[in-house]
């Protein structure tokens, strides 16, 4: 495992509300108007189904919102991206409603559960978003795409697994990780070799976003 050091030129960024993503970001009307209306359905269907912490819905725009659009500041020029184990629509649906409206930009969100695969469908075609929802695992399915992505979808061992697919046709990964991330990546070297960078996040001081290059298998 090669590791290399975090940029030290990024910081966590406070987002209480609304206003201050769209200042932060630069998402224009219709970005925030889609995000609305995902943040309600989110609420909405949340009430019936586990999709977020219901403590978390009071905090969507920092924890959820932000914390999923930081991504699109470490692969700017990427137009195809999946999500592995979209559960929620997390970071995927918010990448697709930033992305919407870009030639060729396009996520592929792909989720093993049939009740959340029926929450992202309606959210995709409600707000009329540049995605497709993938009812498979992870590990059964691949795509050619230009970033493989995930958030608390499994440890990283297994979630190199799923994405080895990906990574081998030349996609870079980024994976939304938690503070235990050093550990996460000790023992992923159990059964992988890889190149990783450890970016901190910029929506909570406790996360980090590993970037995956080169791939195999460990010895």
């Amino acid at each position: 495992m090669s590791v290399a050091a975090p940029p030290e030129d990024l910081a966590v960024v406070d987002v209480p509300d609304a206003e201050a993503f769209a200042r932060l970001t630069g998402a224009d009307a219709q970005v925030m108007a889609d995000l609305e209306a995902y943040r309600a359905l989110l609420i909405d269907w949340n009430s019936r189904m586990n999709l977020i912490g219901p403590a978390t819905e009071v905090s969507f725009w920092s924890r959820h919102a932000w914390d999923s659009a930081q991504l699109l500041e470490l692969a700017p020029e990427a137009l195809v991206w999946a999500d592995l184990g979209a559960g929620a629509g997390l970071p995927g649906v918010v990448l697709s409603a930033m992305g919407k409206g870009r030639d060729g930009f396009h996520i592929h969100l792909v989720e093993s559960m049939a009740k959340r695969c029926r929450f992202l469908n309606l959210v995709v075609e409600t707000l009329n978003l540049p995605a497709t929802v993938h009812q498979t695992r992870a590990e059964n399915f691949t795509l050619s795409v230009d970033i493989v992505t995930a958030r608390a979808c499994a440890p990283l061992s297994r979630l190199l697994s799923y994405a080895r697919p990906y990574l081998r046709d030349g996609a870079v990964g980024l994976f939304l990780k938690g503070q235990d991330v050093v550990s996460d990546m000790d023992d992923a070297t159990k059964s992988w070799d890889f190149d990783a960078e450890i970016i901190p996040s910029r929506s909570d001081v406790r996360g980090r976003i590993v970037r995956i290059g080169r791939l195999g298998r460990g010895r």
